[in-house]
């Protein structure tokens, strides 16, 4: 039997955008960058990048996917939740989703991000999306409440872990057992790190939910030591970012006798442009430089799993499901549990004057 939501009328899939031609690249990484001093230089770099991949990003094609997986799984447990999808920075912009669910009389939605993290980019930068676009929507725009960060939900680091047993298995037989595990998550200014979080709480929160989900997928997998590392660097170099990158360990590996490795993006959701230029591209072809066997495991975003935990966590307010997490590191904006977004939580720090563009 098909019921309503109680006191929710439709999931808004909240996502940073990509583009999906050629001719969109350059005004996409123009909104992304906008007011933070970006080079032109830099963006004609990152503007390649996109052209290696015919000048599409995957992330739109993927969280369809992925909205076609999570309507499946409502409609499997019987939540009758339409669903809309809205992005910070191209088309569907969240401005624009978001008058269109006030049009279509949605009075209150519950909002999934991509990012399963704390911090500035990973969270706030979610509530300012929501906050812009409600503004944009004027008097008739729905009440949004974001779904709680997810970084260790039982769901996600099982699909994590067998995603790395799978990725084991690709290499030649002689390498799999000695295949150095490495995780590896977006790097981030460390002082936006050091704001991560409320006060109270220390900072670091994002490293840390990283360092701790790394942990958990690690056991998972039977792993008893392994290696995290950062990727898709894009700041000035003066100014001081989460290390080591993921190439340059390698680089440190391959001194060491490593001949093979596994890499996990821990800190990604989907195969978009930062997994497959920064992974599938740069450091695959640095393995392959140092004669190092080179293995990626799969983010879980297409595992049947990922959307099953997407209705938990919607079945967390609806019906009072029980929030479930195999972290130490405090999760937040849970309307559940108390642990609610702070005030202060993850400021985002003075930009210097001139910022490195993300892709």
């Amino acid at each position: 039997m098909t019921t309503t939501s109680p006191g929710y009328d439709a999931l808004l899939v909240l996502s940073f955008g990509g583009p999906e031609e050629p001719a969109h690249v350059r005004p996409f990484l123009e909104n992304v960058t906008r007011g933070r001093g970006v080079p032109p230089e830099r963006l004609d770099a990152v503007v390649e990048h996109y052209m290696h991949f015919g000048g599409v990003s995957p992330i739109n094609a993927l969280n369809r996917d992925i909205i076609a997986a999570i309507e499946t799984e409502l409609a499997a447990a019987g939540i009758e939740l339409p669903i809309y999808f809205g992005n910070r920075n191209w088309h569907p912009m969240v401005e624009d989703t978001v008058a269109q669910m006030a049009s279509d009389g949605v009075e209150r939605a519950l909002v999934f991000p991509t990012s399963a993290w704390g911090g500035y980019s990973g969270c706030r930068q979610y509530h300012e999306d929501v906050a812009r676009a409600r503004d944009a929507a004027g008097d008739g725009a729905p009440d949004l409440v974001k779904i709680r960060q997810y970084y260790d939900h039982p769901a996600m680091i099982a699909a994590f872990a067998d995603a790395i047993s799978a990725a084991r298995e690709s290499l030649p037989e002689e390498h799999r057992q000695t295949a150095r595990v490495v995780f590896t998550a977006h790097s981030i200014p460390s002082a936006a790190d050091a704001n991560a979080g409320p006060p109270e709480d220390g900072g670091h929160l994002y490293s840390r939910q990283v360092a701790e989900a790394s942990r958990l997928v690690a056991a998972a997998s039977g792993i008893d030591d392994f290696d995290l590392v950062w990727q898709s660097r894009s700041g000035p170099p003066q100014v001081p970012w989460l290390e080591p990158d993921i190439c340059d360990h390698l680089e440190s590996l391959s001194r060491d006798g490593v001949d093979a490795v596994v890499v996990c993006p821990i800190g990604f959701v989907s195969d978009h442009l930062e997994v497959v230029w920064d992974l599938d591209t740069e450091a695959k072809d640095k393995a392959r430089e140092l004669n190092m066997a080179f293995a990626r495991a799969a983010t879980p975003g297409t595992d049947a799993r990922f959307a099953q935990m997407v209705v938990e966590l919607v079945r967390e307010h609806i019906a009072g499901a029980d929030e479930r997490g195999r972290g130490t590191v405090p999760r937040y904006g849970s309307t559940l549990n108390g642990s609610r977004c702070a005030f202060r939580c993850c400021e985002q720090p003075a930009r210097p004057t001139r910022a490195g563009a993300a892709t």
